[in-house]
């Protein structure tokens, strides 16, 4: 199938055509928010990412799927032109809050507008006991999604204001659709064209990865996935099963530490979280022998511009893009690198 690359890094919702004819379909993937783990820094959204797939014609936008719901969510997608209710299903690679805690922003803002349906899909892993032995459900998380609005009184408030809104608040808007994540990829989701596949990942207990491929092309969505071994000695600090996801793909988006928050760095960053983490040479690695022609690093720890991780200053300043696209550049990686930003995007046409 041949293709037609239009990159675009968005601002405000344009495309800047790189050449030749509109082709048929087109598969586009925006970055809804960049902000490496739960500091905030110049107002950057919490991890996401967004998977439009569909005509020329109508922007890519026939089918919308997110895929982590930071914080911020909601106002990037805004910008980027789509309504939270408009989504066909929602993604979370794990539990963690900075991927997550947009979500109930989205579904209260649903409940208001959208109450009449359809309900949207939450797709994630099964409830999954963690070493320790306590339970990570995404299930009951979905479920108990409102109740600081039904404590509060709001939603009852609201629903004497408006009785066709569901008395439930948002869970009722969602349909939970759970598996359990495995070493080999398998179909979780699909609607008309376009399948996600998931495997498991190793970062937390239940974290997954997932794979979109449509028939404009294919990305892959790695979350924060690492290597299964947690510290040195190893080869790598990506994820085996994250690679064998992304072979032949066109895109991969992931999440990013650079080499400067390890040990010998100066930060005192903890050693424990920096392993757990893929830095920006290995997922360079990791591009080149999977044949990737995108990588699109986010969850930037630390972010462009910022003097510190949280309370871990850096010594010698701030990072820059060329920092990160060095580190990548330092692993023979020869396709694009782009250093996410919020509402940083890449479009693939196909004929």
């Amino acid at each position: 199938m041949a293709r037609n690359l239009v990159r675009a890094f968005v601002l405000g919702g344009g495309l800047l055509a790189a050449s030749g004819a509109w082709a048929e379909t087109c598969l586009k993937v925006t970055l809804t928010g960049t902000q490496g783990g739960p500091p905030v820094y110049q107002g950057q959204a919490g991890a996401g990412t967004l998977v439009q797939f569909g005509t020329v014609e109508n922007k890519c936008n026939d089918m919308r799927l997110q895929f982590d719901t930071g914080r911020g969510t909601t106002q990037r997608l805004s910008q980027a032109g789509v309504p939270v209710g408009q989504l066909d299903a929602i993604f979370l690679s794990h539990l963690h809050s900075d991927h997550t805690e947009g979500l109930a922003d989205m579904m209260q803002l649903r409940w208001h507008f959208n109450s009449g349906g359809p309900k949207v899909d939450l797709v994630c892993s099964e409830e999954t006991r963690s070493p320790l032995g306590f339970a990570l459900s995404c299930e009951r998380f979905a479920r108990h999604i409102g109740d600081a609005l039904i404590q509060s009184g709001e939603i009852a408030q609201r629903l004497a204001e408006n009785k066709k809104r569901l008395p439930g608040g948002p869970a009722d808007l969602i349909e939970v659709k759970d598996f359990k994540p495995e070493d080999e990829a398998k179909e979780v989701w699909s609607k008309g064209d376009v399948t996600v596949s998931a495997i498991r990942s190793t970062h937390i207990a239940g974290h997954a990865s997932y794979r979109v491929d449509t028939p404009a092309g294919s990305v892959v969505i790695g979350g924060d996935a690492g290597n299964d071994v947690r510290k040195p000695p190893r080869d790598t600090s990506t994820s085996g099963q994250v690679e064998k996801l992304a072979q032949g793909a066109d895109i991969v988006v992931h999440s990013t530490i650079h080499p400067v928050m390890g040990p010998e760095g100066g930060t005192g960053f903890p050693p424990p979280i920096f392993f757990r983490q893929s830095n920006a040479t290995d997922l360079g690695h990791l591009a080149r022998r999977a044949g990737v022609k995108h990588l699109m690093l986010t969850h930037l720890i630390p972010p462009v511009g910022a003097p510190r991780q949280g309370p871990y200053k850096l010594p010698d300043g701030a990072l820059t893009e060329d920092d990160y696209r060095n580190a990548v550049v330092d692993s023979g990686f020869e396709g694009e690198t782009v250093v996410g930003s919020d509402l940083a995007s890449v479009t693939l046409t196909a004929r």
